[in-house]
């Protein structure tokens, strides 16, 4: 049988930003640049139940890294793909520019000590909904803390630092994300411009393998696969749309959709909230079943 590929990717903070409302951007923006080491506390709230972590994070000259209860880390659209337990591509991305209208606006920040270190409270609205609430380190501009919610109202996650060092690290050699950085790639694709409030911003390419693309909505992110062969999740759940089932798999603060198509297989890679999932998998292609023929004639050929 030929080998499945098992994909990868932690979105440990924020994605990349986009064009959105230019405080949202400046804070994001500067967040990226600031220099720290950290420890974090990741626990999401999710369908299939509670996921959590504690991870550790160094951060300088716009380079982030993390080790703990993660198997491969990334950055800002950061992704690896591990294949048989072993990483064999990775790459750190970054995302082009969205001329969409901004999805969210920010409240003016106020006052909301934190770790006992002058910071701001920055809540953000997508029309009336609360989506997200960040405490922003005064002198540094890193993110403290990161709450994200459902339309509901619920807490989808919450990441927090526990400790928080703000002297430069030296970041060794050895790093958790390693590979070349990818350049946006002008291949025709299938893929949609746009899901729901989702800009496409880059497409990449990694040879015959698959091609990726990248999301957001000037808040929350994913990376969109599409592959030759059938993607597999370890021990996933699944989520069933109109007839169709997916299979997915939560963990600290993100969520991987897999799903074979008549072509091979797709999977999403994101930080969403559960309520904006519908939205994203009905914009593309249905989960096929395939018959015995063609189950073997891919067993064997791929």
């Amino acid at each position: 049988m030929r080998k499945v590929i098992i994909l990868v990717a932690v979105f440990t903070l924020l994605p990349a930003t986009t064009a959105s409302a230019a405080e949202l951007q400046e804070i994001l923006e500067r967040s990226q640049e600031a220099s720290y080491s950290a420890e974090q506390v990741i626990s999401c709230s999710t369908p299939d139940g509670v996921r959590d972590a504690v991870v550790s994070l160094e951060q300088a000259a716009g380079e982030l890294r993390v080790s703990g209860e993660v198997e491969v880390s990334s950055g800002s659209g950061g992704w690896a793909l591990v294949r048989e337990g072993s990483v064999i591509n990775s790459a750190s991305v970054e995302a082009g520019i969205s001329d969409a209208d901004p999805t969210y606006r920010v409240d003016n920040g106020s006052a909301h000590p934190f770790l006992n270190r002058k910071a701001g409270l920055y809540r953000l609205y997508a029309g009336d909904v609360l989506r997200g609430e960040l405490i922003v380190d005064g002198a540094t501009g890193a993110l403290l803390s990161v709450v994200t919610y459902n339309s509901d109202g619920n807490v989808y996650c919450d990441r927090r630092f526990i400790e928080f060092d703000p002297t430069p690290p030296e970041l060794s050699a050895a790093t958790l994300t390693t590979g070349e950085t990818l350049e946006p790639s002008d291949v025709t694709s299938s893929l949609p411009e746009s899901l729901g409030d989702f800009e496409r911003l880059d497409i990449y390419e990694d040879g015959d393998e698959f091609t990726f693309a990248y999301y957001s909505d000037g808040f929350f992110s994913f990376a969109l696969f599409q592959t030759r062969t059938v993607v597999e999740l370890t021990d996933p759940g699944a989520l069933t749309l109109e007839g169709s089932v997916y299979a997915r798999s939560f963990s600290p603060g993100q969520v991987t959709f897999s799903w074979e198509t008549r072509d091979g297989g797709m999977a999403l890679v994101g930080d969403l909230p559960p309520d904006m999932h519908a939205e994203v998998l009905e914009g593309l292609p249905q989960p096929f079943a395939p018959g015995i023929l063609q189950r073997i004639w891919r067993s064997l050929f791929g």
